[in-house]
């Protein structure tokens, strides 16, 4: 699906450089990928680390992509496209991971029907294990849609949502990395509290948050199943249960994922 197509990134930033990994790993040529990016430093390394095409002039990489990616700040949308009009057309697909910037929104800087699908990856795509969705425009194709998930498939694993699901996708997988960070920082602060050494209980700790994700993608057992069966009659696994729910930790887990996602949608409010 991606043969004989160039694909170009305007900016040159961790999740162009997740998807640069990706595609070249996926077989895409290293000359058929092309990068403009601001920072001069930043240029040097991607084209001597990846030996992709880098320039700071972002018209001339738009003018030259068959599929071209808008991974800038979201702050930084309005100018950016600003500077594409005239040079992005319908025979180019936009892909914005411009977190909160709506499809309507890149539709309406341009005078053509340009074709949009707009994407929220998360960190671990830098792992190639990152969870997206994505979601189409007013004028993409199902084929559009199907091309930008596979380039996403690269780098992980991909879904298609409609757009207005994609604020509790912020909420969830955009924001769920910081979280299960924090949870597997606690787990290693409990396991150096009874006598663990640091680096062991760091290990452990994130060993067993990967090794949990893989059994449940794996088995497609609902998570409850998989839970009972390491939670024995009387034994230690019930016990530490027992406080977590004392707690409320299901609960707090559900209002961080409601609070990051209502802030999304007063971010996109403003765009």
């Amino acid at each position: 699906m991606l043969k004989d197509k160039k694909i170009g990134f305007i900016g040159g930033g961790n999740m162009a450089e997740a998807l640069i990994k990706g595609l070249l790993a996926g077989g895409m040529p290293a000359g058929d990928l092309a990068v403009a990016e601001p920072v001069a430093e930043r240029r040097t390394f991607l084209h001597d680390r990846y030996g992709v095409n880098v320039s700071g002039d972002n018209r001339g990489v738009a003018a030259d992509s068959n599929i071209l990616f808008l991974a800038v700040k979201p702050q930084m949308a309005e100018p950016v496209l600003a500077g594409l009009a005239g040079v992005v057309g319908p025979a180019t697909l936009l892909v914005s991971i411009m977190a909160g910037v709506k499809t309507s929104t890149i539709e309406a800087a341009f005078a053509t029907g340009v074709k949009v699908v707009r994407v929220m990856p998360n960190t671990p795509s830098l792992v190639l294990e990152g969870a997206t969705a994505l979601c189409s425009g007013a004028n993409a194709t199902t084929d559009d849609l199907t091309t930008a998930r596979r380039i996403f498939e690269l780098v992980g694993k991909a879904c298609i949502v409609e757009e207005k699901l994609i604020d509790a996708v912020t909420g969830l997988s955009g924001s769920g990395p910081a979280f299960v960070l924090t949870f597997i920082e606690a787990l290693s602060d409990a396991g150096v509290k009874n006598g663990l050494p640091r680096d062991i209980a760091t290990s452990l700790a994130a060993q067993t948050v990967y090794g949990t994700a893989r059994l449940l993608l794996e088995t497609h057992e609902h998570p409850a199943m998989l839970r009972d069966k390491v939670t024995s009659p009387g034994g230690t696994t019930i016990a530490g249960l027992h406080v977590l729910e004392k707690e409320g930790f299901r609960g707090t887990v559900i209002n961080a994922v409601d609070a990051a996602t209502a802030r999304s949608k007063e971010l996109a409010g403003g765009k």
